[in-house]
């Protein structure tokens, strides 16, 4: 008589949860194209590819998220966007 063993095996995937905050750009009637990604560019780190995708999507759309990370790596970079006169918030 043969003897079959079955094994079970569980596996535990841990996930960092952490809480992401977003800078939103928001679509004005002051600020050229040519600005908001000039901005975009200096204060967020992106490329011009990015920021040009990011003002076609507030334009059109009315907003856009334009960078996500901690809330304390945000706000600096959320003020810079503010003090070029873009309207942002950090959420």
């Amino acid at each position: 008589m043969a003897t079959i063993e079955k094994i079970q095996e569980s596996t535990l995937t841990l996930e960092e949860v952490g809480t992401q905050n977003e800078i939103v750009l928001y679509n004005d009637d002051v600020n050229t194209f040519d600005h908001v990604i000039d901005t975009l560019i200096h204060v967020c780190r992106h490329t011009s590819e990015q920021a040009e995708q990011c003002a076609i999507l507030v334009h059109y759309t009315g907003k856009c998220t334009v960078k996500t990370g901690s809330f304390d790596e945000l706000k600096p970079q959320c003020l810079q966007l503010l003090n070029a006169g873009l309207s942002a918030e950090l959420i």
